[in-house]
């Protein structure tokens, strides 16, 4: 049950005890790498001499010459693309599948789903490699101005925004329609907007995978990235200093960009929920508006044995209001359409209270069908970005098609992929989760628990890169190099999960009529489970941290063993789909569909109050 008054002392000494794991966490495999990585830029040396301190001449040598800022505007030129197709075709394609019906809007989350599970950097870079044979034909020949300086940056640009054009579609989508179902959409959309936006900077100043597959930095360092520009001084060049400098001043825009992220989830009250069942199911068989069901939880038909309505009409029934419908709640139902099932939903925001019923909180479905021409606009919208993503992925599907057998391939080298990346998924997303439960939904410091994620800001867009030379020279000093569990990434909390499962946490918290276990554990469970699926996929697919660690080829990832074959001289035929195994796309993809219709379907992000009205307390632990 809900506690009527706030949270007593012991559920705030839960909430922080939950918080100490991910702490802890934070402290061991983020903040001292950081630190360790700003002091060793302040020093020479490094593998093969000893090292010394230079104090800032790393620093002044990197902002003083051109090489630096030549790599700062091709990293970020990298990201303009994207950076459109996030903020512009995201939203406007979520728009017209939320009006077009529920089967719209579940078949785009099916379709797309496909490019999320089979998206791998280093193998959709190499089946663009087939572009520079002398008998390349098709989309694929793009990759030929690659040769030369001049053209390389143009042409890698339009590769990255092709290769990326389906998976960023299909994360905007998941980003978007929830806003979209959530009441008021004006703030929460600006909100969801700037913070993929800053996501996709914070991806692109990372970039590495593409570039050291395609160019390798060149020709005469025209495609260089800031990630492949400390790699080439920290490991090519055995010297630790200047390849630190250049990690730590490239953490430092993403601890700005993490920061500044946080502070609109926070600034903006962002929260997510879970709608009823009721809400998300198919509305085909209601006849009328007065055979609705309830938020009640009787029948239309029950409804009216409950108290009238101040507005004169039963509860459960539609009554005239300020907006020409009045939901059965006694607050007006927004404007804005919610399509489910061809039919379209309007919100009408929590329940109020009815005395002795002790109900808390839940949204009533009113519903209209969909028109004719907002499924054919939704249905276009799809077919469009499904066909644009299918030919920007063509040159990867043929690659797949034709992939030779290669030890990329092999067991041993899926098995080195996928262990390390889950066992690292599992304890991140597991350490994340017990967080977002205790500063999400049992609210240490009540209203403002959510500033807690500040803490944890910095790190929020870090990857593996940036810590890079820190950690390596750690697991060194361990004797763990060239050993299986030096795979597992280095990382013991994934921060952008606990941003993410704290405002899960906190909209389930304030809406719920639950005690804890069943109001918000239960209900943010899956979502635990989708992320570590999602951090199981970008572990598997990374490949600078293996590379930096693994030197046996017994040892080698499928993405090391894909750039170690591509830089054979025996190679012929890239081996593009080692990376994706039909296994792996299979079960990926099937979860990812069972996720995106039972759970991801479900769920709405409103900021501020959003047309939710004020939160409820709390609950009990």
């Amino acid at each position: 049950m809900t506690s009527p008054n706030p949270p007593h002392s012991a559920s705030h000494a839960l909430g922080w005890l939950l918080a100490v794991p991910a702490l802890l966490g934070t402290l061991i495999t983020l903040v001292l790498p950081t630190g360790q990585t700003i002091w060793l830029s302040f020093q020479r040396g490094g593998v093969l001499r000893e090292s010394t301190y230079a104090g800032t001449a790393n620093y002044a040598e990197l902002l003083g010459g051109g090489e630096f800022w030549r790599a700062v505007g091709f990293t970020l030129s990298l990201t303009l693309i994207p950076l459109l197709v996030a903020v512009v075709v995201g939203p406007l394609l979520a728009l017209a599948l939320d009006r077009a019906g529920t089967w719209p809007r579940r078949a785009a989350r099916i379709a797309l789903s496909l490019a999320v599970v089979t998206f791998s950097p280093v193998g959709v870079a190499a089946a663009w490699t087939r572009g520079l044979m002398p008998n390349a034909s098709g989309v694929v020949t793009l990759a030929d101005g690659l040769r030369e300086a001049t053209t390389a940056p143009g042409t890698l640009r339009l590769i990255v925004a092709a290769a990326t054009f389906g998976v960023v579609c299909a994360l905007a989508l998941v980003a978007y329609l929830p806003v979209l179902r959530g009441g008021t959409p004006g703030p929460a959309l600006l909100a969801v907007g700037a913070l993929l936006a800053l996501g996709v900077v914070a991806v692109g100043l990372q970039a590495f995978s593409f570039g050291m597959v395609l160019t390798r930095g060149g020709p005469q360092r025209a495609t260089e990235t800031l990630a492949g520009l400390s790699y080439d001084y920290a490991f090519r060049m055995a010297e630790f200093g200047p390849g630190a400098a250049v990690a730590a001043l490239t953490w430092a825009l993403l601890a700005v960009l993490g920061v500044a992220a946080t502070i609109v989830a926070v600034a903006f009250r962002l929260r997510i929920t879970l709608t009823p069942r009721e809400a998300a199911a198919d509305a085909s068989s209601w006849a009328s508006h007065d055979k609705a069901p309830s938020p009640y939880g009787v029948s239309s038909g029950a409804a009216a044995q409950l108290p009238a309505s101040p507005y004169g009409e039963a509860y459960g029934q539609p009554a005239a209001g300020p907006y020409g419908v009045f939901s059965a709640t006694g607050q007006d139902a927004p404007a804005s359409p919610y399509v489910t099932g061809g039919a379209e939903l309007l919100p009408a925001g929590p329940a109020k209270a009815v005395a002795g019923a002790g109900h808390a909180s839940s949204a009533v479905p009113v519903r209209r069908a969909a028109g004719p021409v907002a499924v054919a606009a939704g249905v276009t919208a799809l077919v469009v970005v499904a066909a644009v993503a299918l030919l920007c992925a063509w040159p990867w599907i043929d690659g797949a098609l034709a992939s030779p057998r290669s030890p990329a391939g092999t067991l041993r080298a899926q098995v080195n992929t996928w262990v390390p990346a889950l066992a690292g998924a599992v304890v991140s997303v597991g350490v994340a989760y017990l967080a977002a439960l205790g500063i999400g939904g049992l609210r240490p410091l009540g209203r403002r628990s959510e500033w807690l994620l500040l803490v944890f800001a910095p790190w929020l867009f870090a990857g593996t890169g940036v810590l890079g030379v820190a950690n390596w020279q750690n697991t060194r000093n361990l004797g763990l190099v060239d050993t299986f569990p030096a795979l597992i990434p280095p990382v013991l909390v994934s921060v952008p999960a606990l941003l993410v499962l704290t405002l899960l946490c906190k909209g389930l918290a304030e809406r719920t009529d639950r005690d804890f276990f069943g109001g918000v554990f239960l209900p943010s469970l899956p979502m635990a489970g989708i992320l570590t699926g999602a951090v199981t996929l970008v572990n598997a697919h990374d490949l600078l941290w293996p590379l930096l660690v693994a030197q046996q080829p017994e040892l080698f990832t499928a993405p090391v063993a894909q750039v170690n074959q591509l830089s054979s001289y025996a190679a012929r035929t890239p081996d593009v789909g080692a990376g994706t195994p039909l296994l792996v796309v299979a079960v990926a993809l099937a979860a990812l569909v069972a996720a995106q219709l039972l759970y991801l379907d479900r769920l709405a992000i409103t900021a501020k109050d959003g047309g939710q009205g004020s939160p409820s307390p709390a609950p009990a632990a």
